[in-house]
């Protein structure tokens, strides 16, 4: 039996050579396993080694434009709304959309038969008014020599001359008459009453109109489409950088590749209230000499308030970034000690010389000597942070305008901090929980945000 449970080239049993090869296979997969442990945690070192702690920005040179924006409407600048002062069947029309008119050019005709009539009655009238005065003037003049030689009393006279004047009062209201029902009848016809083109046109042939109230529209004239003019609607938090003569670029739905111009030709005075908010209309003159614009045309418009030229800007997410905990605590003042400011206060002061920068845009970019009142923050060559105080001026919502000591064109400050940074923590406490939170890139270059 002993023999047996031998292997057949050598001294050991099979069941002991079968536990050594299962103990074999275990240490290799620990060992794997061991390997792949050890390069995933090396692999998670090198990447948050290679992450920096802060996203950086340049401070660079550049020209800002502060806007205002609105929506408006196209329009021409005159149009006349052509209507009718009698009543009646529209019998003919001779203009269409779109038509080029001349003043006085026949446009229309209403039918013409009620108005002859009444001319003819009107003319009758006057004849049979004629005749009375006639008579009246002929009794007049023989009664006025019997009159003079006491022929006849002076009840008689009178009776006479009474007749004689009202009959002249009859005769200038008939012709009155006539000439009303004669204009009546010029009526009928519709001419243009300026050069300009056909908008709109609202009658057709057959149709009655009716003037008993008011003069009815048959058509809109506008007088020229080379030049138009934009309504915008302003808010009254913005009304006030707003003047006359201000430059103003705007675009159309109908060509959104392409940038208008235009200028601030009035701001009316009447305002108007829309879902609680005042706004103001601004007329905006502008040129349509290749004909693209067309009346009823929605416009965003952007009004060009203020500008600084060549001066050195930083993106708004730098003038946004506060350290927080122990990062705030060991940082560095950099600048004059006490000149810091905290950004709220530098948010309302920017606000206030933006103000100030409409009413007198070349004030801001030579002004360099204002207090500073707000922040950024740069690191340092030893990895600590800087606090550099400037003073905040223009900006068109992206960057701004900033000035202070030792503030220079290329420096990098901070815009925000990376996951895993120093203020990921104090970051990660102030967010709201149901918004998506975005994960710092591996190797993320400085200045990419």
């Amino acid at each position: 039996m002993e023999r047996i449970g031998r292997s057949l080239t050598g001294n050991q049993p099979l069941g002991i050579r079968r536990d050594d090869m299962k103990k074999t296979r275990v240490t290799i997969a620990i060992a794997m396993l061991a390997a792949i442990g050890a390069g995933l945690w090396f692999y998670q070192r090198a990447d948050a080694s290679e992450t920096p702690p802060y996203r950086f920005a340049s401070v660079q040179r550049a020209n800002v434009h502060s806007t205002v924006s609105a929506t408006g409407t196209l329009s021409a600048v005159t149009t006349v709304q052509v209507g009718t002062q009698v009543s009646g069947q529209v019998a003919e029309i001779r203009a269409d959309f779109n038509d080029e008119v001349k003043k006085g050019q026949l446009l229309a005709r209403i039918d013409p038969t009620l108005q002859k009539q009444a001319v003819s009655d009107a003319q009758a009238g006057v004849e049979r008014v004629k005749a009375q005065y006639e008579a009246a003037r002929l009794d007049y003049e023989r009664s006025k020599p019997l009159y003079d030689s006491q022929a006849i009393t002076a009840t008689e006279f009178n009776t006479s001359e009474s007749n004689y004047l009202v009959s002249q009062a009859d005769l200038k209201s008939a012709q009155i008459a006539l000439d009303k029902a004669k204009q009546n009848l010029a009526y009928t016809n519709i001419y243009a009453p300026i050069n300009g083109v056909v908008v709109e046109r609202n009658v057709d042939v057959g149709q009655t109109v009716a003037a008993s109230l008011q003069a009815p529209q048959l058509f809109l004239i506008a007088n020229d489409l080379s030049q138009m003019q934009i309504l915008a609607s302003v808010d009254e938090s913005d009304i006030g950088r707003i003047t006359d003569g201000q430059k103003v670029t705007f675009t159309v739905q109908s060509y959104p590749e392409e940038s208008f111009e235009g200028t601030v030709r009035q701001v009316r005075l009447q305002s108007a209230v829309t879902e609680n908010v005042v706004n103001y209309t601004v007329v905006v003159g502008v040129s349509n000499r290749d004909g693209k614009l067309l009346p009823g045309m929605t416009a965003t418009v952007t009004f060009h308030t203020a500008s600084a030229a060549d001066v050195l800007t930083v993106p708004n997410a730098a003038l946004r970034f506060r350290p927080a905990g122990a990062a705030a605590e060991g940082a560095v003042q950099g600048g004059t000690p006490g000149a810091n400011a905290s950004f709220a206060q530098g948010r309302a002061g920017g606000t206030r010389r933006n103000a100030a920068a409409a009413a007198n845009p070349d004030s801001t970019a030579s002004n360099s000597s204002l207090r500073p009142d707000a922040t950024l923050w740069r690191v340092d060559a030893s990895g600590k942070l800087v606090a550099v105080p400037v003073h905040a001026g223009l900006t068109d919502g992206k960057k701004t305008e900033v000035q202070g000591a030792g503030l220079t064109d290329g420096m990098q400050v901070i815009v925000g901090s990376n996951a895993g940074g120093p203020d990921a923590a104090a970051a990660a406490s102030t967010r709201n929980p149901l918004q998506a939170q975005q994960q710092g890139g591996r190797g993320r270059p400085p200045g990419m945000f």
